[in-house]
């Protein structure tokens, strides 16, 4: 019998609004040249994109707005029908409301109806757990094409009366780590040719006994749970970051080359995780594959959460040339999610 394969049929991503740069974040909060300086230094993080207004705060472009926007591109990439879908998965830590799970909006806009759908709440590694899960449910057979989507908002998290020079150091370091941002990619059992195969999809938690890396409060900026205000928006363990995820990346990489049976010089390209620009290059100077091609855009585009892997596949591919494998890692820090996931080009 022949092998089931899932493979990649395309990839859209989407990002709202202007490009904000460092300097246009410095005018804005009153900071001055040794900022930048410190920024350029310690972050290494030069751009991203935001749904929202720096200065007033206010809200252009959701969560929906974006997985919507990005789904339709991988959609018309793919040339496929809203009605050749039979399964759509999304991954986000920053849904627009509890209820109605964003998946199902995102669905309902893109004219999808009729199928099983699915919205995975997680960190960084939602996305790979995304397309874990699409992708053992199309190995299955009860499903032949899948959307998977990953996006992110700060919105929420973001208090327009706040400056940094009086704003905390985890407030101001997430406006400048994170962006907005969402990516799509569909996959199928039926083979296309040219189209590179996912292989082992991988997720692992190893978080027991260990306290979060991060803390996002649910109800944004000044809320909590109990509804009583005063909770930080978010807040980071930043050393035990920097001392954990290099370390993890490296676990995740050993163990899903050890269940492809690939050897680290067979890995043509790496996709690394994207927590800053700082952070990546630890990362990828700790893995070490020296005979692979770094596939990185934090830089330009900030960490986008769940968005980002789809970024990354989406400069990857065009790039692959047959014979080629690609490894994706992402590290999830709040109660610490190792996760990982294969591409080769046959």
């Amino acid at each position: 019998m022949t092998e089931r394969n899932v493979h990649i049929l395309s990839v859209g991503t989407f990002l709202p609004g202007d490009p904000i740069d460092n300097v246009t974040l410095a005018e804005r909060f009153g900071m001055n040249s040794a900022w930048l300086q410190w920024v350029d230094m310690f972050i290494g993080t030069k751009g991203r994109h935001y749904g929202f207004d720096i200065r007033t705060g206010e809200r252009h472009t959701t969560v929906a707005d974006m997985g919507t926007a990005s789904g339709a591109r991988a959609l018309r990439q793919a040339a496929l029908a809203p009605e050749d879908i039979d399964l759509i998965v999304m991954g986000t830590a920053t849904p627009d409301q509890l209820m109605p799970a964003t998946v199902n909006v995102i669905a309902d806009r893109l004219g999808i109806n009729g199928i099983a759908s699915f919205q995975l709440q997680s960190g960084c590694s939602g996305a790979l757990q995304a397309l874990d899960v699409a992708r053992q449910m199309l190995l299955t057979g009860r499903h032949r094409t899948a959307l998977v989507i990953g996006a992110e908002s700060i919105g929420k998290h973001y208090d327009a009366d706040v400056g940094f020079a009086s704003a905390d150091a985890a407030y101001a370091v997430n406006t400048l780590l994170f962006g907005d941002g969402a990516g799509a990619a569909v996959l199928s059992t039926d083979p296309v040719a040219g189209t590179p195969v996912l292989h082992g999809s991988m997720v692992r938690l190893v978080g027991m006994g260990r306290s979060p890396g991060q803390v996002v409060e649910w109800y944004g900026a000044g809320g909590s749970a109990d509804g009583r205000g005063g909770a930080a928006a978010v807040s980071e363990d930043y050393k035990a970051i920097e001392q954990s995820v290099p370390v993890m990346a490296k676990e995740m990489l050993k163990e899903l080359l050890e269940d492809l049976d690939w050897n680290e010089n067979e890995i043509d390209f790496i996709l690394p995780p994207q927590l800053s620009g700082r952070m990546t290059k630890l990362i990828v100077d700790h893995l070490a594959l020296s005979d692979s091609h770094e596939i990185s855009c934090v830089r330009e585009i900030g960490n986008t959460g769940n968005a980002t892997p789809f970024f990354q596949l989406e400069r990857v591919i065009p790039k692959m040339t047959e014979g080629d494998r690609a490894v994706c890692i992402s590290i999830e820090s709040s109660k610490w999610i190792e996760a990982g996931f294969a591409v080769e080009k046959p």
